[in-house]
């Protein structure tokens, strides 16, 4: 039985040309499906390895001592990311918090974050904030920040950053994924290199990498290469599509120790927290990880090929080494652009039928489109995109918890950009 639409014509055209773009990149989900195996044996090892049992599911209430659950969450997280301590708690209300707790916990008045990656994410901005903004930001507390650019292809401005690297240099931070920007991501191994660097320069400063969006891509883990703390989401990569909300935290031990006393109090720290119920989808959820992360890639890699053969350009391109989940596509209009991110909203299971437009969000500096039709709220494990409206115009599309959905999703977005006349389906220079 075919998919039936307005314009079958077009919508076959398009599955042809899906067609013709899953041939080209055959070997590039190969090297996907492998590096997901491998994350995904490393996972059911750890479960292995901490004796993992269906009376860890069961969730605690109160102050939550003696979770043994939550206990076990955190050791076997540690056990995955290759760092001697992790915290996973549903308490972390996002992504942001948890790198906000991450960042407070480690840096005291007086103390410098010097992001050596350029400008982190619009939603770090406010964490940020400025001296006196009275808002309780970092430097509202009397912490100074202080950031290198990145140069023109990309890449790290080493000369830059020595200068920029003084004795109140606290913590350098690293935005793995490329935000909102127009450059690659950095993959574990330009980590790596980074860390051995800053650190040949300031031998005591601590390094902090935002992990989101990278987990179980590759085979290693930022803290398996000397990160000292990371930070990220279980409502995108690691929870797997079923942990409901949540984050985080990996690194050193006293590192993270020192995250939790900021998530809770100090003393208290990751002694106490009811887990209310979330146990179970944290766990599942993590083991379903690597694969679903896998579905996503190659969901992301098909949109490129597809993309790419109608003249666009894409970032990364789709026979390139992958760091993350999110696959930008430049268009020439912001018309194109928003009709891009309606498409991945039509293609949802869930409010398909609801017509994302631009908005001012909270929390970023343009008016921004989102795409989000998933099961749990702001889930970008989840098929889903996004863009600000600003020149360049930029759609940054993520996720897909089956590729069958993100290929649906690539092709709902294409038949709307076709049919509506924003694109033509020959190539041609944007």
């Amino acid at each position: 039985m075919s998919i039936q639409h307005e314009n079958q014509k077009l919508w076959e055209k398009l599955e042809g040309l899906a067609a013709e773009a899953e041939q080209l990149a055959a070997e590039a989900f190969r090297s996907v499906d492998k590096i997901a195996e491998r994350n995904h044996w490393k996972v059911i090892q750890a479960f292995q390895r901490h004796k993992v049992s269906d009376f860890h599911f069961n969730g605690s209430t109160g102050y939550g001592y003696n979770d043994r659950g939550r206990e076990i969450m955190d050791l076997v997280y540690a056990d995955v990311m290759g760092a001697e301590a992790a915290i996973v708690r549903p308490h972390f209300v996002s992504g942001t918090h948890t790198i906000s707790c991450a960042l407070f916990g480690v840096l005291r008045p007086g103390d410098e974050l010097l992001y050596i990656t350029g400008r982190p994410y619009d939603t770090l901005h406010k964490v940020i904030g400025k001296p006196g903004d009275g808002t309780g930001s970092l430097q509202d507390f009397g912490i100074k920040y202080s950031e290198v650019p990145l140069q023109g292809d990309g890449s790290l401005n080493w000369e830059r950053i020595e200068q920029a690297i003084t004795p109140s240099t606290k913590v350098i931070g690293i935005q793995r994924s490329r935000g909102y920007d127009w450059r690659a991501s950095f993959s574990v191994a330009e980590i790596e290199l980074m860390v051995k660097r800053v650190k040949a320069i300031k031998q005591d400063v601590l390094v902090f990498v935002d992990n989101c969006y990278g987990e179980f891509t590759e085979l290693l883990e930022p803290t398996e290469v000397g990160v000292d703390l990371m930070a990220g989401s279980l409502i995108k990569n690691p929870g797997g599509g079923l942990a409901e909300t949540g984050g985080y935290i990996a690194g050193t031990a006293s590192a993270v120790e020192a995250a939790a006393y900021r998530l809770t109090a100090p003393g208290i720290g990751g002694e106490v927290g009811a887990m209310l119920g979330t146990l179970r989808a944290i766990y599942q959820g993590l083991f379903l990880a690597p694969h679903i992360v896998g579905q996503a890639v190659k969901g992301s890699v098909l949109a490129a090929a597809m993309f790419e053969e109608l003249g666009f350009v894409t970032k990364p391109r789709w026979n390139e080494p992958r760091t993350d989940l999110i696959q930008a596509v430049r268009f020439a209009e912001a018309e194109q652009l928003i009709a891009f991110v309606q498409g991945i909203q039509q293609a949802a299971a869930v409010d398909s039928h609801v017509m994302p437009e631009p908005w001012d969000m909270p929390g970023y500096e343009n008016a921004v489109i989102m795409a989000a039709g998933t099961f749990i709220q702001g889930g970008s494990l989840e098929l889903s995109a996004d863009a600000p409206i600003r020149e360049p115009y930029i759609a940054y599309m993520q996720g897909g918890l089956t590729y069958s959905h993100a290929k649906y999703g690539v092709l709902t977005a294409l038949y709307r950009l076709v049919d509506s006349g924003l694109i033509v389906t020959k190539p041609h220079t944007t």
